[in-house]
């Protein structure tokens, strides 16, 4: 059975309230039970923090022990050189994941400070960039 980790970042635990015509109107959580009931055989947990430090420190717990990281890090895909360099410092891979089309958005989304560390990245379709990026993993 895969181990796998979703770990998302600033602001999503305000998914289903936030800006729903960008992000939808679904909890994180409400999203995430259906998925842990899609794939059974998958041992999957998740972790949010709106903090930089406990993002990393999440991966570097997880990064050794874990066979995949599903990573939305929110703003700090654009801004956390901190959070990139854990990545680079890990084992585990980590798939970099965003709910919007971020190419799409304002031109500092554009840049990323995980994607040179990550295995893949997925954007643009909605929650179900996570299902995507779980599926890379089985």
């Amino acid at each position: 059975m895969k181990k796998l980790i979703i770990i998302n970042g600033p602001n999503l635990n305000l998914l289903g309230k936030r800006e729903p015509n960008i992000y939808g109107n679904l909890t994180f959580r409400e999203f995430f039970d259906q998925v842990k009931k899609k794939y059974p055989n998958v041992d999957l947990s998740y972790y949010q923090s709106n903090i930089e430090g406990e993002l990393i420190d999440k991966l570097h717990e997880v990064g050794f022990s874990y066979d995949g990281i599903i990573l939305n890090a929110g703003a700090y895909t654009h801004t956390s050189i901190g959070i990139g360099d854990a990545i680079k410092g890990i084992e585990t891979p980590v798939v970099e994941v965003h709910i919007s089309n971020t190419f799409g958005r304002e031109e500092f989304r554009h840049q990323s400070f995980i994607s040179p560390n990550a295995k893949g990245v997925i954007l643009g379709f909605g929650l179900q960039s996570y299902e995507l990026a779980i599926q890379s993993f089985v």
